[in-house]
C-alpha cells in the first residue's frame, strides 16, 4: 500500500528533483557527494529500500584488500595482465579515495597486512612459483614487494606452515564507515530516503518517472547504484552472490592481529573487538549462493564453525554470538561496470566483492557520466 503523503511531503522531497540516486551503499551515497561538488545547488534524492543500506555495504568483513596471491594468479588464468594490473590499480585508488574522503580515524582504518593460508602444500608452491611474477606486475603502484613470505606465526592448525603476506592490506570498522559517509552525505543538504523501493523508471523526454513502492515522481536523471540487486531494475550481466557471516563473542587474550583469506579467499576472517568475524564457503554452493535472499545454510554454517574450531582457535573455547548475510553483484568479468544506460539514466554496478576498494571510486565515476 502507497503511503498518505501530505502536500507539504511531496512538495520538500518529491517535486523538482534534479538528481536521483538508487542504492545508499558506498557506490550510491559516493556518487550523492559527487553530484553534490558538481552541482551546489541541485535538488538530490537517494532512495534506499532497506531500514540501512542493503546488499553489502553494512554487510562485508571490512577487508581493505585487492586481490590475495591465489586470486591475482587465478585472475591472469581469464584476464590478460594489463586487465588485472588495471584491476589492482583500481581497487587501491579506490582505497584511497574511501580514506581521504571519509578520514582513517573515522572508518578505523589498521593496516596490520593480510595473510594467505594454504590447506595445502601443492597449492602454496605454485603460488610461490609465481609470486614474483605478480610482484614485478604491481610493482609500479606500490614502493616494495606486496607479497612475501612469513611463518605460521599466529600458530593456525592444519594448514601449510608458511603464509603469503600482502604488506599492504588493512582493515576497516565497515560501520564506522557507512554511518560517516551517511551523515557527510546528509550534511551537505542531499536527502537520503529509506525503506522505499524503486520497481520501475520510464524515460519520458527530458525526465525519468520513477515508481516506486511508496510514490511515483519525476527527476531529471537517475543514477543505479544497486550491485547485487542490478538485474531487478537492469538487463545486465550481474547475477546475485550471497557472502555469509558469523562473529563469535568476546575472546580473552586473543592474538590474532590481521586479515586472513583461506582457500583461494573462498574463506575470509580478521579481528575486531577481540572476537573473531569469520566468512565465506560459498564454493560449498555456488548456485544455492546465487541469491538475493539474505539468511543462513546449514552446510556453510556448519563449515564456517567448523574451521574455526579447527584451524583458526583449535586451543579455545568459541561461541557464537551472530551471523548475518550480505549480497554481492557478480559476473563473468571482474571489471566493474558503470554505464550511460540513456540520455537520463546511468548504473554502477557488479563490484565483485570489492566494494570497500573500489566503491568510493565507482561512485565518482557513476556522477561522471553526466556531461
Amino acid at each position: 500500500m502507497k503511503l498518505n503523503f501530505s502536500y507539504w511531503e511531496l512538495k520538500e522531497w518529491f517535486t523538482n528533483v534534479d538528481f536521483t540516486v538508487v542504492g545508499s551503499g558506498i557506490v550510491g551515497l559516493n556518487c550523492a557527494l559527487q553530484l553534490r561538488e558538481k552541482y551546489p545547488k541541485a535538488k538530490i534524492l537517494v532512495l534506499e529500500k532497506g531500514v540501512l543500506p542493503q546488499g553489502a555495504s553494512t554487510k562485508n568483513a571490512g577487508f581493505a584488500c585487492f586481490g590475495s596471491l591465489s586470486e591475482l594468479i587465478d585472475d591472469l588464468k581469464t584476464h590478460t595482465e594489463e586487465e588485472v594490473f588495471n584491476l589492482v590499480k583500481k581497487r587501491w585508488e579506490g582505497l584511497q579515495l574511501l580514506r581521504t574522503t571519509l578520514g582513517d580515524n573515522n572508518i578505523d582504518f589498521q593496516q596490520n597486512k593480510g595473510y594467505e593460508l594454504f590447506l595445502t602444500t601443492e597449492l602454496y608452491e605454485s603460488c610461490l612459483g609465481e609470486k614474483e611474477v605478480i610482484n614485478k606486475l604491481l610493482k609500479p603502484l606500490f614502493s616494495s614487494s606486496i607479497f612475501t613470505v612469513e611463518s605460521n606465526k599466529f600458530n593456525f592448525q592444519n594448514i601449510h606452515e608458511n603464509y603469503i603476506t600482502n604488506n599492504f592490506e588493512g582493515q576497516i570498522d565497515t560501520g564506522k564507515m557507512a554511518a560517516k559517509l551517511l551523515e557527510k552525505v546528509s550534511s551537505s543538504g542531499i536527502k537520503i530516503i529509506n525503506n522505499i523501493q524503486v520497481k520501475k523508471f520510464i524515460e519520458n523526454n527530458e525526465q525519468v518517472v520513477v515508481e516506486t513502492n511508496q510514490t511515483t515522481f519525476n527527476t531529471k536523471k537517475l543514477f543505479i547504484a544497486t550491485n547485487g540487486f542490478a538485474n531487478q531494475l537492469l538487463n545486465e550481466n550481474v547475477q546475485p552472490a550471497r557472502a555469509q557471516v558469523l562473529i563469535t563473542k568476546p575472546i580473552k587474550n586473543l592474538h590474532i592481529k590481521g586479515t586472513f583469506h583461506l582457500d583461494k579467499g573462498y574463506y575470509y576472517f580478521r579481528n575486531i573487538d577481540n572476537r573473531i568475524l569469520f566468512g565465506g564457503g560459498r564454493n560449498l554452493d555456488f548456485k544455492g549462493e546465487e541469491t538475493a535472499e539474505f539468511g543462513q545454510t546449514l552446510l556453510i554454517q556448519n563449515k564456517l564453525e567448523e574451521i574455526l574450531k579447527t584451524t583458526i582457535l583449535p586451543n579455545s573455547k568459541i561461541e557464537i554470538e551472530h551471523c548475518w548475510s550480505g549480497i554481492m553483484g557478480v559476473g563473468n568479468q571482474k571489471k566493474t561496470i558503470v554505464k550511460q544506460l540513456s540520455n537520463n539514466v546511468f548504473y554502477g554496478v557488479r563490484l565483485g566483492g570489492m566494494g570497500v576498494a573500489i566503491g568510493s571510486l565507482v561512485g565518482k565515476e557513476l556522477a561522471q557520466l553526466m556531461k
